[in-house]
């Protein structure tokens, strides 16, 4: 019997959809520095710059990291007053990536009544209340037994350490009666199985070039909608 469920977030509970970095950064900049335009082009290129930094630094060796960090490799001030409007608007401009798949309330209502845990493992930089905020406006935040961000963590998917967190926060204590569900090969179908959990993978995703990493792994199932996945994993 499935004991508990684990979630990978974007891409998974929300559809994948292609953003672009550096014009999230460019909406932040143009208020840090409104009145000088030549100067926020130049911090948001260091910024995007960064924030691709950091992600390759993910890739190489599942090294967590956060916002502040990012803010901190591109020298930003953060002390200026103009920085949280800044950031908000940041912020802002990635809520259109946010929206939880309309298939996973049902979803997670059905695996709940069977008394399975539920949970998030999600790699990302943002803050934990501001991914909390969307699944609560979203109307599922209260289906999860706990939710794990790596921006919290040293290290995320596909580190062993990441998907442990995991089902602590769940209160999972057996890894082979756990199952994972994400769109990455690498970060959470090896992960999961790497400690022993199943695996199940959403193959929805255009995962940038420069994430990609080959992995030989096979998911111990593959759904393309979030609504097979009860029926899926039912006699697991």
């Amino acid at each position: 019997m499935v004991e508990a469920v684990v979630f990978d977030w974007g891409g998974t509970l929300t559809p994948w959809i292609t953003m672009d970095f550096r014009a999230g950064w460019e909406t932040y900049t143009s208020i840090l520095h409104a009145e000088d335009p030549l100067l926020a082009r130049e911090v948001a290129s260091a910024l995007a710059a960064a924030d691709t930094g950091r992600w390759a630094a993910v890739k190489d060796g599942a090294k967590a990291f956060h916002l502040g960090e990012v803010l901190a490799d591109a020298a930003v001030d953060t002390s200026s007053e103009l920085h949280g409007r800044a950031l908000e608007a940041y912020r802002e401009f990635w809520v259109q990536a946010t929206h939880t798949d309309p298939e996973a309330a049902p979803m997670l209502a059905a695996l709940q009544e069977r008394g399975i845990k539920l949970g998030v493992l999600s790699s990302t930089m943002w803050p934990g209340e501001w991914h909390e905020e969307w699944l609560r406006r979203d109307g599922v935040l209260h289906y999860f037994d706990g939710v794990t961000w790596s921006s919290d963590l040293e290290f995320t998917k596909p580190h062993p350490t990441a998907f442990e967190a995991a089902l602590a926060a769940v209160g999972a204590t057996d890894p082979a009666r756990c199952v994972y569900v994400g769109d990455r090969p690498y970060d959470d179908i090896s992960g999961a199985k790497g400690i022993g959990m199943r695996a199940v993978l959403v193959p929805h995703s255009d995962i940038p070039v420069d994430q990609q990493v080959p992995v030989d792994v096979s998911p111990d199932g593959v759904i393309q909608r979030l609504a097979e996945l009860p029926d899926l994993i039912e006699h697991w």
